[in-house]
């Protein structure tokens, strides 16, 4: 009699280990994703088109809005941000919660932190967005992505406070949206990965990192002076970066002019009306694309804030 030890379940000769890493398994075991800088060719986003839950917003402070939106008219611009990246050739994923969401679940990039390996779950700060993560959780999951931390215990993250400088380095800020102990979690998991992280600090009235630092190419940035962190900027040089400081402040704060996102190297999908920032931006080279997200700007956030970046081709 065959002893049942030689069988495969048990190790036998059928036995077949395990031996490519979680990074060599992806687009193949799981779902296609992964980023490691924040300029090559985008390829997948995931949105969520916003809808009854704008419907009621008698007082748009409480749900940290600026005013209240005509809910057709945000629809509308959102399918034309979606159909943008369309034609740009990227694949747009929807999250589409059975039920009616939080009025902010249009904000995917605070919600996931991609990396090359996976999405780090965020956790946002505020009461008004508490379990949006659920949200975004199960859509990453249907599209077989690996979630690999899902920041827990006081901590909070909001995906929208981090960016790839390169390969091997991220910077990671603190402020009112993600919180030391949120910071940690996500340091020690990056660092696990074999990836520096720089940490920065915001100031006071700032929201997230991404409103004051994007990145157009592999040694071009762009950011707001007097916002941006010191530390930031004195990273990107010593890592080869020219940093342009944009040139009109009110299309920052009213047309979130910086609130982009980079279709690939010089190539940008901004908020149409900002045409200071735009000539400046195609000085630089910069190619840009504008869609009209003015309604959707009286939530608070911008084409950037409302993009969760699922896949870019990957740099060495």
């Amino acid at each position: 009699m065959t002893s049942i030890f030689t069988a495969a379940a048990y190790g036998g000769a059928g036995w077949s280990p395990r031996k490519t890493s979680l990074r060599q398994e992806i687009g193949k075991v799981w779902g296609a994703c992964g980023l490691t800088n924040e300029w090559a060719p985008l390829k997948a986003v995931l949105l969520h088109r916003p809808g009854s839950e704008l419907g009621d917003l008698a007082a748009p402070d409480k749900a940290q809005m600026l005013a209240p939106l005509d809910v057709g008219r945000a629809r509308q611009q959102h399918d034309a941000l979606a159909q943008a990246y369309r034609d740009a050739g990227v694949a747009v994923y929807y999250v589409e919660p059975a039920e009616t969401p939080p009025p902010n679940l249009m904000f995917v990039a605070d919600l996931m932190f991609m990396t090359p390996e996976g999405a780090i779950l965020g956790r946002p700060a505020s009461t008004v967005r508490a379990g949006e993560e659920r949200f975004v959780a199960r859509q990453l999951a249907e599209l077989g992505i690996p979630i690999l931390h899902s920041v827990r215990g006081r901590g909070t993250f909001e995906g929208a406070d981090a960016v790839w400088i390169d390969p091997r380095t991220v910077l990671l800020a603190t402020g009112l949206r993600t919180n030391a102990e949120g910071a940690a979690q996500v340091t020690s998991l990056l660092q696990e990965m074999g990836v520096e992280v720089v940490p920065v600090g915001l100031p006071y009235g700032v929201m997230h990192l991404m409103g004051q630092l994007r990145f157009a190419d592999r040694n071009l940035a762009i950011a707001w002076a007097g916002r941006v962190p010191y530390a930031a900027v004195e990273a990107l040089r010593a890592r080869g970066y020219t940093v342009l400081f944009l040139p009109d402040e009110e299309e920052a704060v009213r047309g979130m002019a910086l609130n982009f996102v980079t279709l690939g190297p010089r190539r940008i999908l901004m908020a149409a009306g900002n045409p200071i920032t735009q000539a400046f931006y195609q000085d630089a080279g910069i190619v840009c694309q504008t869609v009209e997200v003015d309604e959707l700007l009286k939530a608070a956030g911008g084409i950037g804030c409302l993009t969760g970046v699922l896949e870019r081709e990957m740099s060495s």
